[in-house]
């Protein structure tokens, strides 16, 4: 009942966060160890959402050290010097409150989301990760066995499981995003308690995270609390690693043949596009949305329904902090062969690049991201997130109030600019995902 009762105030309190005015107000500032701290005041609940995001993702490690950032989203889970041993989870849900943490290739995300009285459990908690998170010996290998695990579960045993892994490490020939954040599970057992330490006193640090805070709370108060928590940790003070490497523009189509554990073949096609907050991206954006946002989308017009060539289809961009992909992919229906699928969706390519969007069709795609950029606000852990977000990757955390005007400035022009700029065969790599059966 009262995980019931948590879980409504949670979603009720989004509702009324959405109807509220559009601007966002919070309140920033920097600790004297270089701790960025955001706070977001909403009393509409009684519910408050604390996070700390770091600026370390998979594309921080070194090649032959791979899966570091995500190994640590779990490790962090398993004590600290005055938390014991699995009783991260078990004090967050003792107070009604849920947790979770995720990893990126650009950064590792924390957060509780706790009834409003419980704000100082939920900042002792990250400062005790931040201080002294356990790493020892014991804990280091039952977290080797637990992310090998999941990479068995997420990863090799799942139909479909290692697009983003083929189409990264095809895409990709010197930027460290040419693997993805999970990792190697040969690397993990590789590397030494020593390691683990030193990249947990590089990147864990006060002056490479964002604390964010939405919710109900006061702010006065809650500053006094996070200095007692988080005041008195040291800053960092040994090198970040932030890779400068640019990949090479990509001049010929790569293709590769993946036979899997599947029943119907899927056509994945990767394409290089700018960083997540250029222009371009914002257009690409829209692209998505025109090709894959709804039943009435495009590919799904087109191959679903009228050609019935494919049981599902879908397209996004990769944001990310340095040039990502854009994938567009399509799973074939029965019968149907991987090559027919592939030109089906060349074909709906083609046609943005050289039919001019209707204004009917451009209207709905604005109401359709402005729809969709509004309920990325519509929790406290939403606003949290996305207030760590703009400041950590942009240094500009009033983003969240101006953002969605640079959705709106894109043209139709912009659309098939972009289109004919970036989704070209030249720029892509291409995945056939067979079935094993099929393999000669």
């Amino acid at each position: 009942m009262k995980k019931f009762l948590f879980t409504c105030l949670l979603l009720c309190g989004g509702l009324v966060s959405s109807a509220q005015s559009n601007k966002i107000n919070f309140t920033e500032y920097t600790l004297d160890n270089g701790l960025h701290v955001i706070l977001h005041q909403d009393k509409s609940t009684p519910i408050v959402a604390v996070s700390v995001m770091y600026h370390v993702g998979s594309k921080n490690e070194l090649p032959n050290r791979t899966g570091f950032a995500h190994f640590f989203e779990h490790l962090m889970f398993a004590g600290s010097e005055n938390v014991g041993p699995g009783q991260f989870p078990i004090l967050v849900q003792q107070a009604g409150g849920e947790h979770n943490a995720n990893t990126s290739f650009d950064r590792t995300f924390y957060y509780e989301v706790l009834p409003s009285n419980q704000l100082a459990l939920g900042l002792w908690l990250e400062a005790e990760r931040m201080r002294s998170a356990k790493i020892d010996r014991a804990a280091v290998e039952t977290q080797r066995a637990v992310v090998k695990e999941e990479k068995k579960q997420r990863i090799d045993n799942q139909p479909y499981g290692t697009i983003l892994e083929k189409a990264f490490a095809n895409a990709y020939s010197v930027h460290p995003y040419r693997w993805v954040p999970i990792g190697s599970d040969q690397y993990i057992d590789q590397a030494t308690l020593d390691e683990f330490t030193d990249f947990y006193k590089t990147y864990y640090v006060p002056n490479n995270a964002v604390l964010s805070i939405s919710g109900d709370i006061d702010i006065n108060q809650s500053k006094e609390l996070i200095q007692k928590h988080f005041g008195s940790i040291n800053r960092g003070t040994r090198g970040i690693i932030r890779p400068t490497v640019q990949e090479p523009p990509q001049t010929l189509e790569k293709r590769e043949i993946v036979f899997d554990e599947i029943q119907l073949p899927a056509v994945v096609q990767a394409y290089h596009i700018p960083q997540l907050g250029s222009p371009d991206f914002y257009a690409i954006s829209m692209l998505t949305n025109l090709l894959s946002g709804g039943e009435s989308a495009r590919l799904n017009k087109a191959l679903v329904d009228q050609q019935q060539i494919a049981t599902y289809v879908g397209s996004f961009p990769m944001e990310l902090e340095n040039p990502g992909l854009f994938l567009a992919f399509a799973i074939a229906n029965l019968g149907k062969d991987a090559n027919e699928v592939e030109r089906a969706m060349d074909a709906e390519i083609e046609r943005i690049k050289k039919e001019p969007l209707t204004d009917r069709e451009f209207q709905k795609l604005r109401n359709q991201i402005e729809n969709k950029f509004v309920q990325k606000f519509t929790s406290n852990f939403g606003l949290a997130e996305q207030l760590a977000t703009y400041q950590l990757f942009y240094k500009d955390t009033n983003l969240i109030n101006t953002e969605l005007q640079k959705y709106l400035n894109v043209t139709k022009n912009d659309i098939t600019r972009v289109a004919n700029q970036y989704l070209t065969k030249e720029n892509r790599v291409v995945l056939h995902y067979l079935p094993k059966t099929t393999q000669r």
